[in-house]
This record gives C-alpha cells, structure tokens and sequence, in this order.
C-alpha cells in the first residue's frame, strides 16, 4: 500500500536560531529551510532570555515564516528560566517545543504533563534532545514515552563532552550512540535528526557529515549557519535517479502481480514487498518536498 503523505514531513535541514536577534528572525523568513529551531538556551545570553522569549513567541504567532516547521528551544529543566520558557511556548502554540537534555522517559511524561497544563494545542508536539550518555542508553524508551513526543534531536557536541570523547572526522567516538538513537527512532514511529556541524567554513566536512547521516538513516540535520541549507536539503532528499528507480520498482512489482507471477525481477534482481514499500517511501518524500516550493 502507499504510504501517507504526512508521514513524512520533509525534516532535511533544522536551523538553529537566536531568539534574541531581530535581524537573524527576520532572515530565517527567506530561507529554504525546512525547519527552524528558535533558540531561547545556548544561543542567548543570561541577560536577554526574557527578551528572546517575547521574540519567539511572536515569531510563532505572526504567521510570517510560511510553510517552515517552527519550533522553540526552551531552557533545560531545572533552569531559573525552563518553567517561564515553557509556559509561554505552549502558549504560542509553535509546531513542537525543544526540551535539552532529555534523559529519562519520566522527563518525557512530565514535560508532556507540563505542556498540557499550559494549554499547548494539540499540535504541538515535544521534541526531547538526546544528548547525554544516559539519554543514549535509554533513547527507546525516550521515544516510546508518549504520542506527544514526534521527534529525537541529537545534541553532538554536549554527548563528545559528556563521553569526554574527541571529534575526529568520521565520529567513530560517537558512532554507536548516533546508531542506538535511529534504532530508538525507528522502533517508535518518531522522526530523528542529526547533531550539528561546527565548523561553517568547512563545507567538504559538512558534506561528508550529512552523506553519514543520511547514510545512517537520519531525517535531517541540525544545522547552525543559513549557508549549510542548501546544501543539506540537497543530501537528505531522494535524487533523481532514486525517484525513477523507485517509479521503476512499483510499476514491475504491479505489472507481476497483474500477470500473476510469483517471483518479481528488476534488472536481474529481485524484488520484495520490502522494496516496494521503500520505494512507496521514496516517492512520497519526494512529492512532501515538492509540495514546499
């Protein structure tokens, strides 16, 4: 069967934004980014998070920002600021509230709980940043810890200095936790997007970090300077040539069965349910992505 267009939201490119800067607020409205992440924690200086809070919560409410998925990162809990951050996201009423550092499934309740109580719509959804050993060791039951929670976003750079791990190209000190997360992704029905790239001048490096994630089974990446967009959305959509093989793939499986034949071969390979479902997959990516032009 086909699969539902909604299912897949086109999540290639999530940009981090200060909150607390008018003029970045302003830009994020002519990016071709997927989503945006409205920054009320590491991005914003003690002294103007009440500010960035007033400013993310307009942005939200102004319906300026199109068809861009919007969201608000909230302070972490047990901060002086979480419960006031919270509170008026909810409010708001953005796409999905981003908590950090999201370490058990308890968290998950409490923070739906939290949420709810606030008046957060029901579209609203809690995206829980993974970011920290424990959370690692307990992503599935992070991502299978209420209906409410649509997404896991990897925080890279806190999990190298929580692990006390050094960042060499490749991530091998990372590698098993970016796997554990897609795993608890995957198994709970829930997007999962890639940790961020540091370096904003090193766009080989870039690159070959987003081919990984892909590669791995991510939705998209994190990203934190507007000139890595382009080309992550490039990287996380189906190509081409992937769109006509799939095409490809659906029209042999249907033309078999049609002619009632047990054993589908396409260019001298087989071909399963399994692959008909992906290429399902495929398309109605692509088609999600077309339809935010």
């Amino acid at each position: 069967m086909p699969v539902e267009p909604d299912a897949y939201r086109p999540r290639r490119s999530v940009l981090y934004m200060p909150s607390s800067n008018e003029r970045a607020l302003e830009k994020a409205k002519t990016l071709p980014v997927d989503a945006l992440i409205l920054d009320l924690e590491d991005a914003v200086a003690p002294d103007a998070k009440e500010e960035a809070r007033e400013k993310a919560c307009a942005a939200v409410q102004s319906g300026e920002y199109g068809r861009r998925e919007l969201t608000i990162r909230v302070n972490g809990l047990g901060s002086q600021w979480h419960d006031a951050d919270l509170s008026a996201a909810a409010a708001a009423g953005p796409d999905a509230i981003v908590v950090p550092k999201v370490g058990s499934a308890d968290e998950v309740r409490g923070l739906v709980a939290a949420m709810e109580a606030a008046g957060a719509p029901e579209h609203t959804r809690l995206w829980a940043m993974v970011e920290t050993p424990v959370a690692v060791l307990h992503a599935e039951e992070i991502a299978r810890a209420s209906d409410r929670l649509g997404c896991l976003v990897l925080g890279t750079n806190d999990l190298y200095k929580e692990l006390g791990a050094s960042f060499a190209p490749g991530r091998a000190a990372i590698q098993t936790s970016l796997q554990l997360a897609v795993l608890a992704a995957r198994t709970a029905g829930v997007a999962v997007v890639d940790g961020v790239y540091n370096d904003v001048k090193d766009a080989d490096g870039f690159l070959a970090e987003a081919h990984q994630g892909r590669e791995m089974g991510y939705d998209g990446k994190t990203l934190i300077h507007p000139g890595q967009v382009e080309a992550c959305n490039a990287v996380f959509a189906p190509s081409a040539e992937q769109v006509q093989q799939a095409r490809a793939v659906i029209e042999a499986f249907e033309t078999a069965q049609a002619q009632g034949k047990g054993v589908v071969t396409l260019d001298g390979r087989l071909i399963e349910s399994l692959h008909v479902d992906t290429a399902h997959k495929v398309l109605a990516t692509a088609e999600a992505i077309a339809a935010l032009s």
